[in-house]
């Protein structure tokens, strides 16, 4: 899960984080990330297989953003809670 610059947050999966990220800064990763640029890696695990990362990935996509912010523990301040709404 990556933080972009305007605070809301973007999950994904990637067999290289790493290479992610920085496809992600350079504008040619998902569509999403393009304009909210930079981003940063603010939570990861890591699965056996890539079904099982995907199925991982749903689960976390259908949180609510107080729950996704919680599990990738980011506090809630006044900054957080004024794009709420993005999220």
């Amino acid at each position: 899960m990556v933080r972009c610059a305007d605070n809301t947050l973007y999950t994904g999966v990637a067999t290289d984080i790493t290479a992610r990220i920085a496809t992600h800064n350079a504008g040619k990763g998902a569509k999403y990330t393009r304009g909210r640029r930079p981003v940063e890696l603010v939570y990861q695990e890591t699965l056996a297989a890539r079904g099982e990362a995907l199925r991982r990935e749903c689960v976390i996509k259908r949180l609510r953003p107080v729950a996704k912010r919680r599990l990738a523990g980011i506090s809630m301040d006044r900054r957080d809670l004024s794009s709420k709404a993005r999220d």
